[in-house]
């Protein structure tokens, strides 16, 4: 389960992005980027980055801590912008953040990519997650200490938007792999596949889904933790679709 802080202060926001993340500093003294339940959209981004990030971290990839952040309300009266206040007071309560990287720079593949067996786990994970936003235009990666880190997953798993009107299909390949940054260094997806599946059942599934807060999903909290389970238990199970389409993209 991941660590809870408080806010006790808000630093800097962090404008790159729509749904407008911030650095905070916590009541530990640690600095995070915490991002907001009010946000564009909502607790299912803070969903997705959440089991996202789990996920990344069982599967050994360099993600940051996620914690979860208490914010109060009344840290907003000390903001000029309005439109920063109105995104407080909306957050108010439980929100996620990922541990802050200070001097962490933006990837950029120009510099070089990371050797093949890196980008292809990183690229097989996005391909099960379905994270739409790690293309070269938003690779949403930062290099730490000479080292590439995972950030910003609120953007995977993006059928459970629209879920309720078209149930999303767990063996669908993944096409907009082709837009990945890192593809062009990916060419070992079938050891990527064998190393990372064996990581992850259904148990871990479960226990990811059982860190969410009950607030973040709705009327039905068990029924939505399931839905999200066997989503990902059934994705798992039929992945070849996914992984052979990452291995055409990168041929």
């Amino acid at each position: 389960m991941p660590r809870q802080i408080v806010t006790t202060r808000y630093v800097t926001p962090l404008r790159e992005g729509g749904s407008m993340p911030a650095v905070v500093e916590g009541d530990d003294l640690g600095l995070y980027v915490l991002k907001f339940r009010g946000a564009g959209q909502g607790p299912k981004a803070l969903v997705a980055e959440l089991v996202a990030g789990r996920i990344g971290q069982a599967l050994g990839l360099p993600v940051p801590e996620l914690v979860f952040a208490d914010l109060d309300p009344e840290l907003a009266r000390t903001e000029p912008d309005s439109e920063i206040q109105h995104l407080i007071r909306e957050s108010a309560g439980l929100n996620l953040a990922l541990d802050y990287l200070p001097g962490a720079a933006n990837f950029d593949p120009v510099a070089g990519l990371p050797d093949a067996a890196l980008a292809s786990r990183i690229v097989w994970f996005d391909s099960f997650v379905s994270n739409v936003d790690r293309t070269t235009r938003n690779p949403n990666l930062m290099v730490w200490h000479r080292a590439l880190w995972l950030i910003d997953h609120g953007a995977a798993l993006y059928f459970h938007h629209g879920w309720d009107t078209q149930a999303p299909d767990p063996s669908s390949a993944f096409p907009m792999v082709r837009e990945h940054v890192l593809l062009p260094a990916a060419s070992q997806i079938a050891q990527a596949d064998a190393e990372l599946a064996p990581k992850l059942d259904r148990a871990l599934f479960d226990r990811v889904l059982a860190e969410v807060p009950d607030e973040w999903l709705g009327d039905a909290p068990a029924a939505v933790r399931a839905r999200y389970v066997d989503y990902l238990t059934e994705r798992l199970d039929r992945r070849a679709a996914f992984v052979e389409e990452a291995r055409r993209a990168h041929g």
